[in-house]
């Protein structure tokens, strides 16, 4: 199995299929995805954020729009397609990421992906917030 191979077992048994055991069969117990949030995410934090993201969306579809292998390395651009599970209306997310695979397990993870465009279409945010918070608009901050 290639690393791009992994990684696409991995969204869709993980992301797509909500099959929490194949993290433990994806990921080494030590193995730390960064970039998601300010802190490194393992195997028990998937196991908690994968629910709490799936409560909030139905992913359909994840495309691997732009990919590049070299030796156990894979890097992707991607798109996830989903759905609001409390509007229905379609939601659509972009994100990069880079692994590094060893028999058949990602050891490391790299991650970037457009949350903020992501709560802006689930309504949590307003939209066009980045151009408000670069205006210098705050978001009822207190002192903004």
């Amino acid at each position: 199995m290639t690393a791009l191979d992994t990684l696409k077992t991995w969204y869709d048994r993980v992301w797509l299929q909500g099959d929490l055991d194949a993290i433990d069969e994806l990921f080494t117990p030590d193995t730390e995805a960064r970039g998601m949030m300010d802190f490194a995410v393992g195997p028990e934090d998937f196991k908690a954020l994968v629910p709490a993201f799936l409560a909030h969306v139905a992913l359909q579809d994840i495309r691997y729009d732009k990919v590049v292998e070299m030796g156990d390395w894979v890097w992707a651009s991607m798109s996830a397609h989903a759905t609001s599970r409390a509007t229905e209306a379609p939601v659509r997310v972009t994100g990069q990421i880079m692994v590094r695979v060893q028999e058949g397990r990602i050891v490391e993870a790299y991650n970037q992906f457009d949350f903020l465009a992501l709560f802006e279409q689930l309504g949590y945010l307003p939209p066009d917030t980045l151009a408000l918070c670069l205006s210098g608009e705050g978001l009822g901050l207190p002192g903004a």
